[in-house]
């Protein structure tokens, strides 16, 4: 019964977007979302987001500082960077490489970068997280990847580049949103809005479970969270916060 309810109300949400479908099997939608609809709907979505999710933030990134080389220095790698949401909570001094497979967040970036002027950008790289090839082995100390694993072809090939490219005793610092408890209310519309949502915010999906992926992957220690950010207009209130050490 349940899954016949899903199914009436996403084909009723899909009737609802039919327009965008449209524009999709005309091969459109793909070429303006990346363009225009998703990096505006990033950068509006972005101050939302950080309000309620700064006490997080902020719990998360306060250790990254541990992490530095035996110079002092940090070296960070953040995967999909986006408009640079993260740089207000990363210590200052710390030399980052940005990476994302989109160039149109490019506005929103270069704002993001003038107002954390405590922070050292060091390049920025157009590649996906599944091949950070231009990074060598080894060689940073840190990388920082939020509300990125929803939308990557494959996570675990995004593990398997963090390791390659952390240093021993690195960290990977994640803060994803997150399939919900199957018996919840919130998983039920996650089920109805999945492929609609999947269709109009650029491949992002709602019922993965990342947390899996990083208890098979090789890292030493992992501390993780399962928490809830207050995002009561969208289906992606269950998240997972924490970090991996290498």
């Amino acid at each position: 019964m349940e899954k016949a309810v899903v199914l009436v109300l996403r084909v009723s949400i899909q009737l609802l977007a039919l327009p965008i479908y449209l524009l999709s099997f005309l091969g459109m939608w793909d070429p303006f979302c990346k363009k225009i609809f998703f990096p505006f709907f990033i950068e509006k979505l972005t101050a939302s987001y950080n309000r309620r999710a700064s006490g997080h933030k902020q719990e998360l990134f306060c250790n990254l500082q541990e992490f530095a080389g035996p110079s002092g220095e940090l070296t960070l790698l953040e995967i999909g960077t986006g408009t640079g949401a993260n740089f207000q909570f990363y210590p200052p001094g710390c030399k980052i490489t940005c990476t994302d497979t989109n160039l149109n967040f490019q506005r929103g970036l270069s704002k993001s970068m003038a107002q954390n002027q405590h922070l050292q950008f060091q390049r920025f790289l157009v590649a996906p997280g599944e091949d950070l090839n231009q990074v060598a082995d080894s060689s940073v100390d840190a990388v920082v990847c939020t509300l990125v694993l929803c939308s990557v072809q494959s996570i675990e090939d995004v593990l398997k580049e963090v390791l390659r490219v952390l240093r021993p005793g690195g960290a990977f610092y994640f803060l994803e949103h997150v399939a919900a408890d199957p018996s919840s209310w919130t998983y039920f519309w996650q089920q109805v809005f999945y492929p609609t949502w999947k269709l109009v915010f650029n491949g992002c999906c709602l019922t993965r479970e990342p947390w899996k992926n990083l208890e098979q992957a090789k890292f030493s220690e992992i501390k993780l969270r399962h928490i809830q950010v207050p995002l009561y207009w969208a289906p992606v209130q269950s998240h997972i916060v924490g970090y991996a050490i290498k």
